[in-house]
């Protein structure tokens, strides 16, 4: 059972590592990319079988090394469901920099204006899950190093 859940870990770090790395990249090159949201998508899920293999283990009977396993394991979900939350809030700190009420204001924008400020938003969203991925690989890599 050790092995189990050391693989599922072990993964769970490669999927996010491979997200956060991409992710940092282009957001520091500041070219948004669809292929970010999938790999992060996947990294979450990665994320969500790490838990739920916790889960089967624990139902099995599984004794880590440390107990501080489950809360490695389970830590990167709550990662992901925080991240979420300040990635919406990320786009109102973009319109409130920009003394922009709400997405009607940026309409009344010019295109350039427009183009401008929703480079803006994409790229902080992607900053801050690329920084999440980051953590759920450290958090991926402790549960490894306590299973």
């Amino acid at each position: 059972m050790h092995d189990v859940a050391a693989i599922a870990a072990l993964l769970t770090a490669a999927v996010n590592a491979v997200a956060a790395a991409f992710g940092a990249w282009r957001w520091w090159s500041v070219r948004p990319s669809r292929a970010f949201w999938w790999l992060l998508r996947g990294a979450q899920a990665a994320a969500v079988a790490l838990a739920l293999v916790a889960g089967v283990l624990a139902a099995a009977g599984f004794a880590p090394a440390d107990g501080l396993f489950w809360l490695y394991a389970l830590l990167p979900v709550a990662v992901a469901f925080v991240a979420e939350g300040l990635r919406a809030a990320s786009a109102q700190a973009v319109l409130d920099a920009r003394g922009l009420e709400d997405a009607p204001a940026v309409g009344r924008l010019d295109e350039d204006g427009q183009r401008s400020v929703v480079l803006a938003i994409l790229r902080r969203e992607m900053g801050v899950m690329a920084a999440a991925a980051g953590v759920v690989v450290f958090l991926a890599l402790r549960a490894w190093g306590t299973a």
